[in-house]
């Protein structure tokens, strides 16, 4: 257990692997889990490891996934673009505008790696990846079979998808297929993007906006480590919402398309007054409540004490009971974060 995985987490937390590999294409990645299996040792493929939390060291190999490579294709009403798994999300943001291909730009500044886009189905203000994939390529990992899954099939939900339950210990994801629309609609409906003008926006300016939300509100993980939103925005029953509403009337909220109503945890957090709250090693963030941040060499358990006590406060003011965004790893893999902090 002596490959530290503290350079390969965004928390910067430090356990340790049996094995990390690097596989910069399929074969490489099949042959790291294929070995490891042989040895019956867990694995875990890792983007850039800002969406998990290691609770402990990890009983096995850690494989790194950076299959890199862009490419693009016309049709009359758009770009497609075919990405490798391991390409960074925001500098693929960046090309995207670079090369005036407008739809990604909400998305900007989002932490981690194009393959891990479509597992929690990644969005900011206003945007979801559902609304930009086309496809995803996986390989079976113990056949070394193809699979293209249309958009379709991933059965993406709110920070969800297939890949977070029955493929995601069978496949791994090797590219993503991205279709983006060559007459640009912007989303100007959450934040400062509300006060830019639709008929004379340009999608660098929604880009530069989103960037200098996200600077001035978040933490950067090379100062602090974090994983960005550490709890998933609260959906609950219209019933609830108006009760809630009717004690807080300026609680953001957002009515979703089945008629449950989304909440922002964030706010929820800020009312109970833990802005800047430490426990042991780690805090909540002074500017925005929905990040936790390892302030001062944090360990995992400071980590999941300080998310069980925000989760209780919480609930204990408004019975609403939030869970992590953040994937927790235990020794031989996922574990459910909600059985962990509850």
């Amino acid at each position: 257990m002596n490959h530290s995985l503290k350079p390969w987490n965004t928390f910067g937390i430090d356990h340790h692997a049996k094995h990390i590999v690097c596989a910069e294409n399929e074969q490489q990645l099949l042959s790291a889990w294929q070995h490891a299996t042989a040895e019956n040792l867990p694995v875990l493929i890792l983007g850039e490891g800002s969406n998990v939390l290691f609770l402990e060291d990890f009983a096995g190999t850690v494989i790194v996934n950076r299959i890199k490579g862009i490419d693009v294709t016309e049709s009359a009403e758009a770009w497609h673009l075919h990405v490798g798994a391991g390409e960074n999300w925001h500098q693929l943001v960046s090309y995207t505008l670079d090369n005036h291909m407008p739809g990604l730009e909400n998305l900007a500044l989002i932490p981690g790696c194009a393959g891990s886009s479509p597992i929690q189905n990644i969005g900011a203000y206003g945007v979801e990846l559902q609304q930009v994939c086309e496809y995803v390529d996986c390989i079976e990992l113990a056949t070394g079979k193809r699979l293209r899954l249309p958009a379709t099939e991933c059965r993406f939900g709110y920070r969800d998808s297939i890949f977070k339950h029955e493929y995601q210990n069978r496949f791994a994801i090797v590219a993503v297929g991205f279709r983006l629309a060559k007459v640009w609609v912007p989303v100007l409906t959450y934040g400062d993007l509300t006060r830019l003008d639709p008929k004379t926006v340009t999608p660098r300016e929604v880009f530069d906006s989103v960037c200098h939300m996200r600077m001035t509100k978040l933490p950067d993980p090379k100062v602090n480590g974090n994983a960005g939103s550490f709890f998933k925005n609260p959906v609950v029953a219209s019933e609830y919402a108006g009760s809630l509403l009717a004690s807080f009337p300026k609680a953001p909220h957002y009515p979703q398309h089945d008629g449950s109503v989304k909440l922002a945890a964030g706010w929820l957090i800020d009312q109970c007054q833990l802005k800047g709250y430490v426990l042991g090693g780690a805090a909540v963030h002074q500017q925005q409540a929905l990040v936790l941040i390892n302030q001062n060499n944090a360990t995992s358990d400071d980590i999941v004490a300080l998310a069980r006590y925000i989760r209780s406060q919480v609930g204990a003011k408004f019975n609403v009971w939030l869970e992590p965004e953040v994937r927790f790893m235990g020794a031989n893999g996922e574990v459910n974060a909600v059985e962990v902090i509850a």
